[in-house]
């Protein structure tokens, strides 16, 4: 996101500056757009680089961090009139997002912008750029969200063709508004960020419960199914059920898509609805590449564990 016109200095370029032929520009793209934009401006200027050079342009991070700007697009800040700042990079959740103009800013998201020194200061007057407003968690956030996800997760969900209503359950309830309202949240100005600490802590809380409910639930049988001589059995074809499709889908995910190691993790996690592996895999790096991945399987995942189950009940009995 810069220019230099031959001869000339270094600037941020805005929608209204015109391009000549002799100009270097820095272009700011995914790499799989790389080739054609080359292709589109004629050849790649090798040994030049307009960032390190020594230029009236500055590049800074800042953090959003007024209520106003939550939930309103790039393009609402109307960055035409901060003398040709742009924005580069967004930083969300420990992800790196590519800044277009529809998508929506969250409080606690950080912006990589690029343009003069005045105009970056009138930006983050702009967005806020005080950190001490996130010290404190959006508790009404947190609580609506998790009463609705109840909601969700008990409502019956009638299926034509299923005798029996399908339920999300305590699982998939909370996790669908999640994801709804991830989505949909800041279209209504509704303030979904939560300090890290808090995530956490939440994290390992709803962690620890499903634990202990489950624990709870297969105890009182655990110990009889040993004695009996059939706990062995059982976990043997526990193991090869559940490693035999894990192995595969890893193999096939990295050996022919070529997704990275904590994609992998986390959508094997939401495949099983296993929480604890998401859990794991959270361990394994800062960035939350694996519950996106977690997040976008489950959902699948569990409807389908439901549905089949409604439609083997349905065959064994017509079979009777």
């Amino acid at each position: 996101a810069r220019i230099q016109s031959p001869g000339g200095p270094i600037r941020s370029p805005g929608p209204d500056t015109e391009v000549f032929k002799g100009d270097i520009l820095r272009i700011v793209s995914e790499s799989e757009h790389k080739a054609g934009i080359v292709a589109f401006f004629g050849k790649e200027a090798l040994g030049v680089d307009l960032q390190i050079q020594h230029s009236p342009i500055h590049s800074e991070t800042v953090l959003v961090t007024d209520p106003k700007v939550n939930g309103l697009k790039i393009s609402d800040l109307h960055l035409s009139h901060y003398d040709g700042l742009n924005i580069t990079r967004l930083f969300r959740a420990g992800m790196e997002l590519f800044p277009y103009r529809s998508i929506h800013l969250q409080l606690g998201d950080r912006l990589r912008v690029v343009g003069p020194e005045r105009a970056i200061m009138r930006f983050t007057a702009r967005v806020g750029n005080q950190s001490h407003k996130l010290d404190h968690p959006n508790i009404i956030s947190i609580f609506v969200g998790i009463a609705l996800g109840i909601l969700a997760g008990v409502l019956p969900i009638a299926i034509p063709g299923i005798p029996v209503p399908v339920k999300l359950g305590l699982a998939g309830g909370p996790l669908i508004v999640a994801i709804l309202l991830g989505r949909y949240g800041p279209n209504l100005r509704l303030a979904t960020y939560t300090t890290n600490s808090a995530s956490l802590m939440l994290r390992e809380l709803g962690i620890a419960f499903f634990l202990a409910s489950v624990g709870l639930a297969a105890g009182d049988g655990f110990l009889q199914a040993f004695v009996s001589g059939e706990g062995f059995a059982y976990m043997a074809l526990g193991l090869c059920i559940t490693m035999l499709p894990l192995l595969i889908v890893g193999y096939v995910a990295r050996r022919f898509f070529s997704l990275n190691y904590l994609s992998i993790v986390g959508m094997m996690a939401g495949t099983t609805t296993d929480p604890p592996a998401l859990a794991y895999a959270a361990t394994l790096s800062e960035k939350n590449s694996s519950a996106v991945a977690y997040s976008t399987v489950y959902p699948l995942a569990m409807f389908l564990r439901i549905l089949t189950g409604q439609a083997l009940l349905l065959i064994f009995w017509a079979e009777l």
